[in-house]
């Protein structure tokens, strides 16, 4: 079985009681009332998930399993002479729950390198597509071409005991994280390199692996990557791409599907192309300001006349977070210690002295912060990765790791299939009016 699925038996069945006995003594315990503006508005605020991999707080950003970006970087494990943590190694925490050793994360590497072969009939699907195709389409395209490697699919349809759907969905959460960085990296070397693919290096960990298939070796890149992979990895479970990938799942979808609707999530202008639109929207602040380096205040300027015209500073506000995201802060101490003195990077730092108290003084920005996607751009850009429509695949590559995780802990737990109720408009007229009540 493996000693890390063996210890995430223990470690769900123990949990899985604790459950139990809190829908049993406490089921009928309300948590929160629901505003008929949260009902319109996107859900916003509404507690309606459980997901174990990590939770977000308005004001300390994201915790995965209790730990802080700050203190992730610090305490899991780098590669000999890195100083970026492994992505292995935040798998194994928001699995298992527990900060990995050395081995727990070479075990891991070892793992997904001896599960990481992609049949060849997944880049066929993939070749099936225009070279024009924006990457996000070929990516998920990829993963469902990939569905026909799901060990979940074949048991559920064979007949299985449901005590028994957590090891089939582990083993297709193993099989897809390790397959995903071949996958993307052979959609970007189709898309932006003439088709000239690189082959993996097994020597190599996922992520410093995932860079080499990219092209790019550079061991600044790659400890980009590494730190990436983390801080993109999860997001508690209400976001589209995190919430998608459950509720496909809660109907007993296996990895491949459920992830490829997510990812359908994730390529959404609003959450995670995000990332390609902020670093659209700085080099054309740049090109209509001349070139070079801009001024304080015409950063200024340029951001009054982007809202004047009712559009938004693309990498700045949050659904939920009331201050400057961890992620955008662990970037920016990255170039600080590897690229200060590149001049796009400075224009990033230019725009988060600016923006903010702009969107401040409008009075209606309950977060004028810039959230994760404000910065990563441009330090792609430093490394030659100016491609800016992949980057959404970077994130989706990433985001697997949380959600798979997740995944696994659904079935591990037994989660139900998901269906909240719906109402019409006429049903809430005459329930403000009194005529009828809540179920």
């Amino acid at each position: 079985m493996g000693y890390i699925k063996e210890k995430f038996k223990v470690k769900a069945d123990e949990l899985n009681a604790e459950v139990k006995d809190l829908v049993k003594n406490h089921g009928t315990r309300k948590i929160e009332d629901v505003t008929l503006a949260q009902v319109y508005q996107g859900m916003r605020g509404i507690t309606g998930l459980v997901t174990e991999t990590s939770l977000l707080d308005a004001n300390e950003g994201i915790r995965f399993r209790g730990y802080s970006i700050p203190e992730l970087r610090e305490k899991l494990p780098k590669v000999k002479g890195g100083a970026e943590p492994l992505p292995e190694g935040l798998f194994y925490l928001m699995l298992i729950g527990e900060l990995p050793s050395d081995a727990d994360v070479q075990y891991l590497s070892d793992l997904w390198e001896s599960r990481s072969e992609v049949p060849a009939h997944v880049f066929a699907a993939i070749d099936a597509l225009p070279v024009s195709a924006h990457p996000m389409t070929q990516f998920t395209v990829g993963v469902m071409a990939l569905q026909t490697e799901s060990v979940f699919a074949k048991e559920y349809a064979e007949g299985m005991n449901k005590k028994d759907y957590w090891s089939y969905m582990y083993d297709d959460a193993i099989d897809l994280i390790a397959r995903l960085p071949r996958i993307a990296a052979y959609i970007y070397r189709r898309k932006y390199k003439d088709g000239k693919h690189i082959a993996p290096n097994n020597q190599l960990d996922w992520a410093g692996n995932f860079a080499h298939m990219l092209g790019y070796d550079n061991e600044g890149f790659k400890e980009l990557m590494r730190l990436y992979m983390v801080i993109h990895a999860d997001h508690e479970g209400g976001n589209v791409s995190a919430h998608t990938t459950h509720l496909v799942g809660s109907a007993l979808s296996d990895a491949y599907l459920s992830f490829a609707a997510g990812m359908n999530g994730l390529a959404g202008p609003l959450h995670g192309l995000a990332n390609q639109e902020v670093i659209k929207w700085i080099l054309s602040m740049r090109e209509e300001l001349g070139g070079g380096m801009p001024t304080k205040q015409q950063i200024e300027d340029y951001v009054r006349k982007t809202l004047s015209e009712g559009k938004v500073v693309p990498g700045y506000g949050h659904a939920v977070l009331r201050k400057t995201d961890p992620r955008f802060t662990a970037q920016m101490e990255f170039a600080k210690k590897h690229l200060a003195d590149d001049e796009l990077v400075k224009i990033v730092w230019l725009v988060y002295e600016t923006v903010p108290p702009i969107l401040q003084d409008l009075g209606k920005v309950k977060n004028p912060w810039p959230n994760v996607d404000a910065h990563s751009g441009a330090l792609l850009v430093h490394y030659g990765l100016v491609e800016y429509e992949f980057y959404t695949v970077l994130f989706g590559v990433s985001r697997a790791l949380g959600v798979l995780a997740s995944l696994t802990w659904d079935r591990a737990l037994g989660f139900s299939l998901e269906r909240p109720k719906s109402v019409t408009t006429e049903w809430m007229k005459q329930f403000v009016e009194g005529k009828v009540e809540a179920e």
